[in-house]
């Protein structure tokens, strides 16, 4: 049986098409790991067998750092201790125009 030109091409086209659909796949998982407060490369663990039912379990059921941060945040704010929320913005003067702008029109 001779080889099809158009059955070559169209395995190139799956072959490329599936690498990107496996990159996006990674790439999504990667920032909701990133958003839960884990690291993103935790994700990778998804392409391990086996390994990756057990992350899934434990991103199901363990308290996400991001949600401990907000649970300290509220107590701080409970108890009156430290600052809440955080006062890190700085107070400046008002901006001064240099060199100052004089009136277009004459004085009278």
């Amino acid at each position: 049986m001779p080889y099809n030109s158009a059955a070559g091409g169209l395995i190139a086209f799956l072959v490329i098409f599936y690498i990107a659909i496996f990159v996006f796949f990674i790439y999504v998982w990667w920032r909701i790991f990133a958003k839960a407060g884990y690291s993103g490369a935790r994700s990778l663990w998804l392409l391990v067998p086996i390994a990756n039912v057990i992350i899934i379990i434990m991103f199901a059921f363990a308290e996400w750092p991001i949600y401990r941060e907000l649970n300290q945040l509220r107590q701080m704010a409970r108890s009156g201790s430290g600052q809440y929320p955080p006062q890190s913005v700085q107070q400046y003067p008002p901006q001064q125009q240099y060199p100052p702008q004089q009136s277009q029109y004459p004085q009278q």
